[in-house]
C-alpha cells in the first residue's frame, strides 16, 4: 500500500515536472514571446547562409547577406532587453519558424531551375519575414502596455526593419526574378520543339546562368 502511493506520487512529480508553466500575468506572456522570438531569429541566422548559397541572382544573395547582418543586430537587441528584464532568453523553441524553415530547406533539395528556386527562395523568406512582423508587432504592443517603453522602441526598431526587407524581397520579385522564373518556363517549352533541338532561347539562357552565378563561384 505504502508502495503504491510511493509510486503514485513520483508519476505525479514527473507530470509535474514535464506540464508547461502556467502563465499567469501579461508580463509572463510577454517574456514567452520574446523567448519564441529570440529562438526564432537565431534559427534564422543558421539558415540564411543556406539560403545565400541556393540563390543564383546576385541581387537576392546581396538581400541575404544584409538581412544576416540585420538580424544579428536583431538578437542583440533582445538580448538587451532579457538583460534588463533579469530573464534568460533560452529555453523555448519557436516551432513555427522550424516549420517555415523547413519549407525552405525542402524547396532547396528538390533542385528546381535556378530561376524558379530564386522565386521559391523569395517566397520562402517572406514568409518568416510576415512571421516576425506579427511576432515583432505583438511584444512591441505588449511592452507598451507594460509601460516597457525602451523595449517599445527597440522593438518597433526591429519591426520596422522586418517591414523594410519584405518591402525590398516584393521588389525584387516583381521587377526581376519572378519574370525570369516566367520566362525559364517558357524556354523550357521552347527547348522541347523541334525534334528536341534547344534553340538560341536555351543558349541564351545557359548564358545567363553562368553570369548569375559568377557571385556564388566568387565566394
Amino acid at each position: 500500500m505504502v508502495r503504491a502511493r510511493l509510486e503514485d506520487d513520483i508519476v505525479n512529480v514527473h507530470l509535474a515536472w514535464r506540464r508547461p508553466v502556467q502563465m499567469k500575468s501579461l508580463r509572463e506572456l510577454y517574456v514567452e514571446e520574446l523567448k519564441d522570438l529570440y529562438s526564432a531569429e537565431n534559427q534564422i541566422l543558421k539558415a540564411l547562409p543556406r539560403m545565400m548559397r541556393a540563390a543564383s541572382d546576385r541581387d537576392l544573395q546581396r538581400a541575404f547577406s544584409q538581412h544576416e547582418k540585420q538580424t544579428q543586430r536583431q538578437v542583440k537587441r533582445l538580448e538587451r532587453i532579457f538583460k534588463q528584464l533579469g530573464e534568460s532568453p533560452r529555453g523555448k523553441k519557436c516551432k513555427g519558424m522550424e516549420g517555415l524553415l523547413e519549407e525552405g530547406k525542402e524547396l532547396i533539395q528538390e533542385r528546381p531551375e535556378p530561376e524558379v528556386l530564386d522565386a521559391g527562395l523569395i517566397a520562402a523568406a517572406q514568409r518568416v519575414e510576415h512571421y516576425e512582423i506579427a511576432g515583432y508587432g505583438t511584444v512591441r504592443t505588449y511592452a507598451r502596455q507594460l509601460g516597457e517603453e525602451e523595449h517599445a522602441s527597440l522593438l518597433q526598431e526591429t519591426l520596422d526593419e522586418e517591414g523594410e526587407t519584405d518591402k525590398k524581397l516584393t521588389a525584387l520579385a516583381e521587377s526581376s526574378i519572378n519574370i525570369e522564373a516566367e520566362q525559364a518556363d517558357d524556354e523550357d517549352g521552347e527547348s522541347m520543339g523541334g525534334n528536341g533541338r534547344s534553340g538560341s532561347g536555351g543558349r541564351g539562357r545557359a548564358g545567363a546562368r553562368g553570369r548569375r552565378k559568377t557571385a556564388s563561384a566568387a565566394r
